[in-house]
């Protein structure tokens, strides 16, 4: 039996899975990471994994199409590298395609960023399955993103897709980018969090929830959202602000990207149909009437399968290309 493998880096674990060629998962497992040496075990010990995995399945590696692998860094696709990922300690140039074919053998070996697998895995199985052009938005700690247009992911010269730092507001808040005004700094958790907290120190709108902060209370983005939703002054204010800067940002790319659906996930889209709502009605009031006809903004569906089933979907995408 043909199968592929779809591996998801983070910092603490690497999410590994066994697929078949229409992407049903055949095995789904995590191992732990760690910069320990500069990284340089990470590798090998997810070869090992896998190796006992595909042993325990009764496969033959000789029937693998190839290793999908999303990863946090900059990536250099031709030559198969990472770099910049620090909490790998990658800090230069690691040569992941490199040592998969030192340790595993000469099979196809390709490397993205894993926000970009992630919009991959939505379009794959997710809330934009069988969906040609489409964008993933990203809210957590930042603003994260990847866009599939015309079926094929866009990559650009080399980091298309870095919604976060879109411009949202001119002179705005300082960005960790060194810009001002990203729409990380406005629609992110951190983001969100500052807004709600500048605004009721600074005694603009009092509330309950404009209280809790003047107590110094420690406050969840997800308190500061459900206050909202339960009518909270503060709450609506700060809402009502960061979805609006970010139903602009959406705009935007509907006006240059003509996507017919766009994914919102991460933490913040914990909130649900809510806030769609918010976006949706902002997007309907500035988008160019042909692009926004047939658009849906929709919830993100796979969680944090999405990183890796959109890992092997890079591999059946890269096959069909060559």
């Amino acid at each position: 039996m043909k199968f592929i493998i779809g591996i998801d880096l983070g910092g603490t674990s690497a999410k590994l899975a066994l697929f078949t060629e229409d992407l049903e998962a055949i095995k789904m497992w995590q191992v732990a990471t760690s910069s320990e040496d500069h990284g340089w075990k990470i590798v090998p010990n997810i070869v090992k994994a896998l190796q006992a995995e595909i042993l325990k399945q009764g496969l033959d590696l000789s029937d693998c199409l190839g290793i999908g692998m999303g990863s946090p860094g900059a990536i250099d696709r031709r030559k198969g590298t990472v770099t910049g990922a620090y909490n790998l300690g990658w800090e230069t140039a690691y040569p992941v395609k490199e040592e998969f074919k030192h340790l595993l053998g000469d099979f196809p070996v390709y490397i993205e960023n894993d926000a970009n697998v992630a919009a991959l895995g939505e379009q794959a199985k997710g809330a934009a399955a069988d969906t040609e052009n489409m964008v993933l938005v990203t809210l957590g700690t930042g603003v994260g993103g990847g866009i599939v247009c015309n079926g094929r992911l866009l990559t650009g010269q080399a980091s298309a897709g870095e919604i976060g730092h879109m411009i949202a507001k001119v002179d705005g808040p300082p960005c960790t980018c060194g810009s001002k005004g990203c729409i990380e700094t406005i629609a992110s958790a951190t983001g969100i969090h500052r807004l709600a907290e500048e605004k009721a120190l600074s005694s603009q709108v009092e509330s309950p929830l404009a209280k809790r902060f003047k107590l110094g209370e420690d406050i969840s983005v997800k308190a500061i959202v459900d206050a909202a939703k339960n009518g909270d002054a503060l709450g609506e204010k700060v809402m009502k602000e960061a979805m609006g800067a970010l139903g602009i940002t959406l705009s935007q790319l509907a006006c240059v990207l003509n996507p017919e659906k766009i994914v919102i996930g991460g933490g913040v889209a914990n909130a649900g149909q809510y806030l769609i709502d918010q976006l949706q009605e902002v997007v309907e009031a500035n988008t160019y009437p042909p692009n926004r006809r047939h658009l849906k903004i929709l919830l993100a569906q796979l969680g944090n399968d999405a990183g890796v089933i959109g890992a092997a979907s890079l591999v059946l995408k890269e096959r069909k290309r060559s």
